[in-house]
């Protein structure tokens, strides 16, 4: 079973999510998908074009002075407000939330867009499959995240990827071990739940504070012993 040797925190979602995010990628492009990066290309364009008009406004400021620039500087101020608002729109209502686009080598075309909810431990998987006909088919899955995170904080490929070809039949296909592997020989080495966490971060808070205290006790008792023997 493969084990990532990083190691995340488990108690921040934003860390298990977009350590989820990058191994969709990695797995779906190792099945021979076609990635397709034109909705990141398009996001990066805006976001560039905004940068370098910015710059170059501060630039011809510095050199030329601002009485000489400034109706130059009032439509590079009104283009950049522009450029960041198409990046909002894009993001809000283009991309939502998209983290792979990609199209199998029997033609079907995926778009997997991916959420959590604050405070819940859930991975929310959006996936709209696309034919070669056209028609379309959108697919929702929810897990939770100790199903492939053990309880150190490592990420476990074997049940993500399983899960992935489990609900997806067109990565199923391309990979039927996985399809057909049985959830318990995919799941995590050890996994948790969050209460189980909170009791296990709350003992090791308990046996540090004993620890301490009877070191404490001993220092105290050596103390109340006696002098010290003089060489």
């Amino acid at each position: 079973m493969a084990v990532s040797q990083e190691k995340i925190t488990v108690y921040n979602l934003a860390d298990l999510k977009n350590t989820s995010d990058d191994a969709i990628p990695n797995y779906l492009n190792s099945l021979k998908f076609r990635q397709s990066h034109r909705l990141t290309d398009v996001r990066l364009a805006l976001g560039y074009s905004a940068f370098a008009l910015a710059a170059a406004c501060f630039g011809w400021d510095f050199k030329f002075g601002f009485e000489s620039t400034k109706y130059y500087t009032a439509a590079a101020v009104a283009a950049y407000t522009l450029l960041n608002g198409a990046l909002t729109l894009w993001m809000l209502y283009v991309e939502r939330g998209t983290v792979y686009v990609g199209t199998a080598p029997s033609g079907e075309t995926l778009r997997i867009s991916t959420s959590t909810k604050k405070n819940v431990p859930t991975y929310f998987v959006t996936v709209e499959v696309q034919e070669k006909d056209g028609k379309k088919e959108v697919l929702k899955i929810s897990r939770a995240f100790t199903e492939w995170f053990d309880a150190a904080g490592h990420f476990v490929a074997a049940p993500f990827q399983t899960l992935l070809a489990s609900s997806l039949p067109v990565v199923g296909k391309l990979d039927p071990k996985r399809a057909a592997a049985p959830k318990e020989d995919g799941g995590a080495e050890a996994t948790y739940t969050p209460e189980m966490l909170d009791v296990l971060a709350q003992a090791n808070v308990s046996v540090v504070g004993s620890a301490a205290e009877e070191a404490t006790g001993s220092e105290a008792a050596g103390t109340k012993g006696g002098k010290r023997r003089k060489a």
